[in-house]
């Protein structure tokens, strides 16, 4: 049966179909992003005053002579994923294309009707922009996880890998795999090369996750916080996870199916509480979603803390929304976060040959 699983599984991977070379950077080419002082910087303009600040900041706190010295050990970054160093907006999220994909046209799952309906009346919304629902948004979270129940999560992440060799959508020449912004893998080569222990705090899927970031940042897996399947056993019965004892011989770990574990707003906070202990001293994220990890950050914080907002403000190298990002903008500004525009403080965004599609 796991044959057949696995092999099922493949063979969607496969039927994927063909996709251009892209010119974006290639994951080789991210991977091998070095910065270690400001003259290492090209994918930042060079009067960038948001460059500038960051820079200032790190060169004052590692600074063992200044009077905001951070020790190494408290120097902490949390930075979201989608839309604050990874593509968010062609058209959306990495997890939900990638859920349309599966739901419409992944010819080895048979996909429930429900579903399959659910999935023909939202992506119309999707592709055009149009949002959905609360109802909506809810009934899809549900979906998310279901179109992958009984996959073990070697087979999910698979399926996430294969997944990211195709094209995005509203962009040319740009692969998922490859939808990273160069200027903030700068930012995060800067940080670790300086003493800072580098996390990403998102609302995205831990799996799905890991296997975007995993081999081309600096980020260690378990410095990886995100959103969490719920697992079971196909053994486990009404057994509760703490009453079931595993038979390796019997059984294998599965998601279930339910809900992923949000790892949302606030709930980002409780993660960096639980999960890392410390007080980020740097957050960046790109949303009202993030918000709550800024104003962790900056709230009482025992060394000098900044949080940076990052503005999806070019409508040539990317999705951009101006009027959105200028309301964006003042809202950072009045409480107190700094701003990154992509189109005034970034050279590039994906590499010279990715643009928006006519």
């Amino acid at each position: 049966m796991k044959k057949k699983i696995l092999a099922a599984i493949l063979a969607g991977i496969f039927s994927l179909g063909s996709f251009s070379i892209s010119d974006a950077a290639t994951r080789e080419e991210i991977s091998a992003i070095k910065v270690e002082t400001a003259s290492d910087f090209k994918y930042w303009n060079e009067n960038s005053p948001t460059l500038k600040k960051i820079v200032d900041f790190v060169e004052d706190v590692t600074n063992p002579i200044s009077k905001n010295f951070i020790p190494p050990e408290d120097r902490i970054a949390t930075f979201d994923m989608d839309g604050t160093f990874y593509c968010e907006t062609a058209p959306i999220y990495f997890q939900e294309a990638m859920f349309l994909y599966r739901a419409l046209e992944d010819k080895n799952f048979n996909t429930p009707k429900d579903m399959v309906n659910f999935a023909k009346k939202i992506k119309p919304k999707v592709y055009n922009k149009t949002g959905w629902s609360d109802a909506e948004n809810e009934k899809y979270i549900s979906y998310l996880t279901k179109a992958y129940a009984g996959m073990t999560d070697e087979e999910y992440r698979a399926y996430v890998r294969n997944f990211m060799q195709t094209n995005e959508t509203g962009l040319t020449n740009l692969k998922r795999g490859e939808a990273f912004y160069l200027p903030m893998v700068e930012i995060i080569s800067y940080l670790s090369n300086n003493g800072f222990a580098v996390y990403v705090d998102t609302a995205c899927g831990v799996s799905t996750t890991r296997e975007l970031v995993g081999d081309i940042l600096p980020i260690q897996y378990d410095r990886i916080i995100a959103s969490d399947f719920v697992y079971t056993s196909t053994k486990m019965g009404k057994d509760k996870p703490g009453d079931h004892f595993f038979d390796r011989r019997k059984e294998k770990i599965v998601i279930s199916g339910e809900p992923l574990q949000n790892n949302a707003k606030t709930m980002k906070i409780f993660s960096i509480i639980n999960q890392i202990g410390k007080k980020p001293v740097l957050a960046f994220g790109n949303s009202s979603g993030d918000t709550s990890m800024f104003e962790y950050t900056l709230q009482e914080n025992k060394y000098r803390s900044e949080a940076f907002y990052v503005l999806c403000d070019d409508t040539e190298r990317e999705l951009g929304k101006p009027e959105r990002a200028e309301k964006e903008k003042i809202f950072a500004e009045k409480r107190g976060y700094n701003t990154i525009s992509m189109k005034n403080d970034w050279k590039t965004i994906y590499g010279d040959n990715v643009k928006r599609e006519n």
